[in-house]
């Protein structure tokens, strides 16, 4: 008995779409002052579009973290705050980090200054990053020499700190630290999601 195998069409891998390269001078006048549901970033010359990641269920956080700072300017000697999606340069790479610590002289300093580089830099991950992307962003963080950088999982309810290409990752009462950037600052993974 002989076989007959049925002719099938080859089937062609999905062509990536390739991404067109824009100047910064377009960045700047198509999506620099954008104010939608997404975030805009200028990476390699391309337009990277992502929703935002710090929602109105997330905000929480942000404030959780705000009010540890403000609370701890009371007894310490800090000049800085957190700036939530700035647009910042990381060597050459238009970000918006979801939060920043910056201190009082980056935030008056020339945008092209390149002390303005936070040296703490957290990203709120929620169900629509891509991991590709997030990679991609840490690379970008630690090629500008960030110090600290925080991946906060809200739903997961636990934070990986990363200093360099080292990483730690937290939960529940284990302390979070960024003391190499602010003096005093450490908290608890449970104090980041009460």
């Amino acid at each position: 008995m002989v076989a007959i195998a049925s002719k099938q069409p080859d089937k062609q891998p999905k062509k990536t779409p390739t991404k067109k390269k824009i100047s910064w001078e377009t960045f700047q006048k198509k999506y620099l002052s954008r104010e939608d549901k997404y975030k805009y970033e200028w990476v390699d010359g391309c337009v990277e579009k992502t929703p935002r990641s710090i929602d109105k269920t997330q905000s929480y956080i942000f404030d959780n973290l705000a009010d540890f700072l403000d609370d701890l300017k009371k007894s310490q000697s800090i000049n800085g705050r957190f700036i939530a999606e700035v647009d910042t340069f990381f060597n050459k790479q238009h970000r918006r980090p979801d939060i920043a610590f910056f201190t009082k002289v980056q935030i008056r300093a020339d945008k092209s200054n390149a002390a303005s580089i936070p040296q703490f830099v957290i990203e709120v991950i929620s169900s629509t990053d891509q991991v590709n992307r997030l990679v991609k962003k840490l690379q970008d963080y630690r090629a500008a020499k960030v110090k600290i950088i925080w991946l906060i999982y809200p739903e997961a309810k636990e934070i990986h700190v990363y200093r360099g290409i080292d990483s730690q990752i937290r939960q529940g009462d284990d302390i979070c630290s960024a003391e190499e950037v602010i003096k005093g600052f450490k908290m608890k993974v449970s104090e980041v999601f009460k």
